[in-house]
């Protein structure tokens, strides 16, 4: 007795060969979305050229980083500079207390 279970299957039918934007539907990537005028957009794939940074390219992103973390360390500052003057009344408040008290 031969063990048939080791003999692949024939299909039953040759695939059909679809090829890309023939199909006059959306496929799978393209999906529906809305605009902001409420109408709906069928998309397909957008091409991004990402090209190498040149020297004023770099020179504007440094710059740009430099004024992010200048406007960090201002806001650092300026929130310890704010809680000086509160911390100094705090202390001074409580100086009076502990000599009103004796």
């Amino acid at each position: 007795m031969t063990n048939e279970s080791d003999i692949p299957e024939r299909p039953r039918a040759e695939p059909e060969i679809i090829p890309p934007d023939r199909t006059g539907r959306a496929s799978g990537w393209q999906r529906r979305t809305w605009q902001p005028d409420g109408s709906a957009w069928v998309g397909g794939t957008e091409r991004i050229y990402v090209g190498r940074i040149g020297p004023f390219g770099l020179a504007l992103l440094i710059l740009m980083i430099g004024v992010v973390a200048a406007l960090i360390l201002l806001t650092v500052v300026g929130a310890v500079l704010l809680w000086i003057p509160i911390l100094v009344l705090a202390i001074a408040a409580g100086a009076l207390f502990r000599l009103l008290r004796r």
